[in-house]
C-alpha cells in the first residue's frame, strides 16, 4: 500500500478527550475514527490489525474443534424473554420495535440464539458436545463509554459456545478453551493474567477473566505472589482479621456529638475500627436495605448484589431515600430497627462488644452483640479484598493492581437450557438439560490492550503477528529519479516475495516520514536515500530497537526474516 493512497491520515495533536495512551495512539495513527459516543469506524490500518487478530482466533478455536458460524445481531425479544434476561438487564440492552410493532433487541451477546438453536437441533447425547463460535458485532448501551476501544457501545466479539452431556465433560473441556485463549493472547503479543471472576449477568457456576495488566485498566485485580492466587476484586476472598472476644457486656447508649464516620467514633471512644459496626444503605425495588459490616472492612457491591440475586437496580441509597425511610445517617444500626431487610457480613461474628449507631442523632451504642441484640436476614461474605490483606489460600500478602479485561470464560451450566427447555436424551432415554459454556474475547479491546503494552513516546510498536504491515519503506528524495527507482523496485520485489509493505511515497520531509513511521509502528523500517542508493545500500531499523543497520539488496533479502523474527513481543 502506498501511503499517499492510504485512506486515513496521521495526526500530530493528541485528541483532547483521549485519556488512555491506546486511545490517543489509535486516533493519531489513523487506526480508528469516532462516529458517535462509544461508536468507531475502523480505518484500513486498524481493520488490517483486527482481521489478523481474528485469524489467530479462528486458528486456535478451530484447533480445539469449534465450528465457525454466523448468528444475527438483531434478535426477537421472545428469545431474551424466554431466558428472563429481557427483564433482568437494564438499559444496557438496547430494545426497539420493528415497523410491525414487534419488540426486538440489538445483541449484546448470543447465548439466547445459541440455546434456541440447540433446542431445535440437538436431541441425543450422540450429538454432543456441540462446539460453535462466530465473530460478530455486539451492542451494549454503555452509559460511560470511555478509553477509545476499551469501553465502547458497538464492538466486535469472538464468542464461542459449547454444549455438553455432563458436568464431567465440560470440566474436562474447559481447560482446552483456557489453553486456546492463552495461545491467542501469546500469539498477539499480549501478556495476560487469568483471574477468578464474577459471572455477572451471564450466570453459571465458574468463570475466569483474562486480564491485560495495565495501570489504566478499569478492573481491580487481587493477587498473591506466594501461591499465585489471582481474582478480580469483585470475587476475591481473603482472611478477615479475627478480633479476640471478651465476655459480653450490657449494651449502653453513649453521647458521640458530631461523630458520624467510623474513624471519628473510634477516636472519640478510644477504640479501633475493628471494634465497630459500619452501616451502609442500598436500595432496590423501592426498598432500602440495611447492610452491616465490621468497621475496618468495606462492602463489595458485587458480592452484595449476588447475595441478593443480582437485582439490576441495586444502588447506594441517596439522601432522599434515607430520609423517607427514617434513617438517621451516621448514627444508624440494626439494633431496635424494624421494617428493614438486614444483610450482614460474616465479620460481625468475628469479635463482640461492638460500637454501633443508636438510631439517634449524636449517640452510639457500645457493647452491641450479634445475635443477642439484633437479627439479620442474610449472613454471608460481602467484604472487599484490599492491598495488604491475607491470602485465604496460603497466608501470603495480597497485592492490588489494575487490568483490562480482554477475555472471559464461563461455565454456564443449565441456566439457559433450563429456561427454554433445551434437552437431550441420554443413554437411558432420559431427557436431560444441556450443560453449556460460553467463551468471549473483545477484538477491538484486545487491539487496544496490545497498544497499551507495546508503545513508547514516539508511537505504537506492533508485534509482527498482528501488525498492519510487516515492512515500512521510507523513500527520502522523491525528487531524485534514482531514489524513486530504487524504492519502487524494492516495493515491488518485497510484495512479490510475500511481505506486506507500506510504502511512504509522499513528497514530505524526512522528519515527517520518520515520525509517521514511528507513530504507525510497523515492525521493520527500510529507508531508501540518495546517499545509500549511491553506495548500493538500504538502511534497516526494527521498531523495537534503536539500532540502524545497512545492507546491500542481496544481504537485505537474506536478513529480513531474521529481523522480523527478533520481535521481543512474541
Amino acid at each position: 500500500m502506498r501511503l499517499s493512497r492510504l485512506f486515513g491520515r496521521t495526526l500530530r495533536e493528541v485528541p483532547s478527550d483521549a485519556e488512555l495512551i491506546s486511545h490517543q495512539l489509535s486516533i493519531r495513527a489513523g487506526l480508528i475514527r469516532q462516529i458517535g459516543a462509544g461508536i468507531y469506524s475502523y480505518m484500513p490500518l486498524g481493520w488490517r490489525v483486527m482481521k489478523k487478530i481474528e485469524q489467530i482466533m479462528r486458528e486456535e478455536m478451530d484447533a480445539v474443534g469449534f465450528q465457525d458460524m454466523m448468528m444475527p445481531v438483531v434478535h426477537p425479544a421472545e428469545l431474551w424473554q424466554s431466558t428472563h434476561r429481557w427483564y433482568e438487564i437494564g438499559d444496557a440492552l438496547l430494545r426497539f420495535k420493528d415497523r410491525t410493532g414487534h419488540d426486538m433487541v440489538l445483541a449484546m451477546t448470543h447465548e439466547e440464539v445459541v440455546v434456541e438453536l440447540l433446542r431445535r437441533e440437538v436431541n441425543s447425547y450422540r450429538q454432543l458436545p456441540v462446539l460453535v463460535y462466530h465473530i460478530q458485532t455486539k451492542f451494549r448501551d454503555e452509559p460511560r463509554s470511555r478509553g477509545g476501544l476499551i469501553r465502547v457501545r458497538e464492538f466486535t466479539m469472538k464468542d464461542a459456545y459449547s454444549a455438553h452431556a455432563s458436568w464431567a465433560d465440560i470440566d474436562a473441556f474447559y481447560p482446552r478453551v483456557y489453553r486456546a485463549y492463552t495461545n491467542i493472547f501469546r500469539r498477539c503479543g499480549l501478556q495476560t493474567l487469568a483471574v477468578q471472576a464474577d459471572s455477572g449477568i451471564m450466570g453459571g457456576s465458574a468463570s475466569h477473566e483474562f486480564m491485560a495488566v495495565s495501570p489504566q485498566g478499569e478492573d481491580t485485580l487481587i493477587t498473591c505472589e506466594r501461591c499465585g492466587y489471582a481474582a478480580n476484586a469483585e470475587r476475591a476472598v481473603f482472611v478477615k482479621p479475627d478480633v479476640p472476644k471478651t465476655p459480653e457486656k450490657p449494651a449502653e447508649m453513649v453521647a458521640t456529638p458530631g461523630c458520624k464516620t467510623i474513624e471519628e467514633v473510634a477516636n472519640f471512644l478510644n477504640t479501633t475500627p475493628q471494634h465497630t459496626m459500619k452501616a451502609v444503605f442500598y436500595a432496590t425495588g423501592g426498598q432500602v436495605l440495611f447492610v452491616v459490616i465490621r468497621g475496618d472492612l468495606e462492602v463489595n457491591e458485587t458480592k452484595l448484589s449476588n447475595a441478593l440475586g443480582a437485582p439490576p437496580d441495586l444502588h447506594v441509597a441517596d439522601a432522599e431515600e434515607l430520609k423517607l425511610a427514617g434513617i438517621v445517617a451516621g448514627y444508624a444500626s440494626p439494633v431496635g430497627l424494624n421494617g428493614f431487610r438486614v444483610i450482614a457480613d460474616e465479620s460481625i461474628q468475628m469479635g463482640n462488644n461492638f460500637v454501633a449507631g443508636a438510631n439517634k442523632e449524636g449517640y452510639h451504642l457500645i457493647n452491641v452483640n450479634y445475635p443477642r441484640d439484633f437479627s439479620v436476614d442474610v449472613m454471608t461474605d460481602i467484604a472487599l479484598a484490599r492491598e495488604g490483606d491475607t491470602c485465604a489460600q496460603c497466608g501470603g500478602t495480597l497485592k492490588v493492581s489494575r487490568g483490562i479485561e480482554v477475555g472471559h470464560l464461563f461455565k454456564l451450566g443449565t441456566k439457559y437450557s433450563d429456561a427454554v427447555g433445551a434437552t437431550f436424551l441420554d443413554q437411558d432415554g432420559q431427557a436431560k438439560p444441556l450443560i453449556m459454556g460460553s467463551y468471549g474475547i473483545g477484538v477491538g479491546r484486545l487491539m487496544a490492550a496490545v497498544i497499551e503494552q507495546h508503545h513508547d513516546d514516539k508511537g505504537i510498536i506492533w508485534p509482527v503477528s498482528i501488525a498492519p504491515y510487516h515492512i515500512h519503506i521510507v523513500s527520502l528524495g522523491t525528487d531524485k529519479p534514482e531514489v524513486v527507482e530504487q524504492a519502487e523496485s524494492l516495493y515491488a520485489d518485497l510484495q512479490a516475495k510475500g511481505y506486506e509493505v507500506l510504502y511512504d511515497d509522499r513528497n514530505e520531509s524526512a522528519g515527517v516520514k520518520f515520525n509517521d513511521a514511528d507513530l504507525i509502528g510497523i515492525p521493520l523500517r527500510l529507508t531508501v536515500s540518495a546517499r545509500n542508493v549511491q553506495d548500493g545500500l538500504v538502511e534497516a531499523k526494527c521498531r523495537w530497537s534503536d539500532r540502524r543497520e545497512t545492507a546491500s539488496l542481496e544481504q537485505l533479502y537474506q536478513k529480513i526474516d531474521g529481523w522480523l523474527a527478533s520481535d521481543p513481543a512474541v
